[in-house]
């Protein structure tokens, strides 16, 4: 989405990498002049899916640009609504799949009954607007929410020594046995 908004030129974005940009402009938008259908309602399950979302995103810009009398890669005047219309559908669509896991776990037993820990890590966390709305979830249901911090939320690498890290000081150990496993340092 931000890479069809072409935020790379929007002034006060053209640093940022396309989902900060989007929270960023988000945070001055206004979400309810554009709504979108979320996608996979007629699926009860916990798949995610954004294609559909992305196909209704890309219709609404070209409305947009038609409306504006702009072209492809020029600053719609409502980008940061568009922004912020996004942003909510994604949380929302994020935030009503991961419910259903929850319970799906809490129904099979496959979490503990009290303590549950609701992890979220990768890009996602990093957004606030999300993660903000994941923690009323997880309070609103008894979990705890552990997220790594915003500026760890973006290297795979990062993420994966910080799991290590949280196992060792878990007690749990990282690898059953170290006997077979080879490393070079880069």
């Amino acid at each position: 989405v931000a890479r069809r908004l072409s935020l790379r030129k929007h002034p006060e974005c053209h640093s940022m990498a396309g989902g900060k940009a989007i929270e960023h402009l988000a945070q001055t938008g206004n979400q309810e002049l554009l709504t979108f259908r979320l996608p996979m309602q007629q699926y009860r399950n916990c798949d995610f899916s954004f294609s559909g979302l992305q196909n209704l995103v890309n219709n609404a810009i070209v409305q947009k640009e038609k409306e504006e009398g702009i072209q492809e890669g020029e600053i719609l005047s409502c980008v940061k609504d568009v922004a912020a219309a996004v942003q909510h559908a994604v949380a929302v669509h994020i935030i009503q799949r991961t419910y259903r896991a929850m319970l799906f776990c809490i129904k099979n037993s496959i979490l503990p009954s009290k303590n549950a820990t609701l992890v979220v890590s990768g890009g996602v966390a990093s957004n606030q607007y999300i993660r903000k709305g994941l923690q009323n979830l997880a309070a609103a249901n008894d979990f705890a929410l552990l997220c790594p911090p915003p500026r760890l939320c973006t290297d795979n690498g990062v993420m994966i020594a910080w799991n290590g890290i949280e196992r060792l000081r878990a007690g749990l150990g990282v690898l059953h046995s170290t006997a077979g496993i080879r490393y070079e340092p880069r």
